[in-house]
């Protein structure tokens, strides 16, 4: 699903979007959006989670495990309830 966003842009570049998009007959939304997902994959170092499941058990502790397998796979910092 597409949505609308607005973003502010130096003139000079806008031209050169203009210019390309033109030349290579593509929208300026493609071109941003093709840039914009290129730029993301090589600058977002944050991981995908590897696998998330919703389940029952008998184990107690198995959604705070759960939580804290999550945070370190987001890189993030165990809660106070983790060790």
């Amino acid at each position: 699903m597409q949505k609308r966003t607005t973003i502010l842009i130096d003139s000079d570049l806008l031209e050169r979007l203009d210019r390309y998009a033109a030349r290579e007959a593509m929208t300026k939304t493609s071109v941003v959006a093709t840039a914009l997902d290129a730029y993301l994959e090589s600058h977002d170092t944050s991981p995908d989670l590897a696998f998330l499941a919703v389940g029952r058990s008998e184990h107690g502790r198995l959604s705070l495990d759960g939580r804290s397998i999550a945070r370190r796979e987001a890189g993030q910092r165990p809660g106070p309830d983790e060790f």
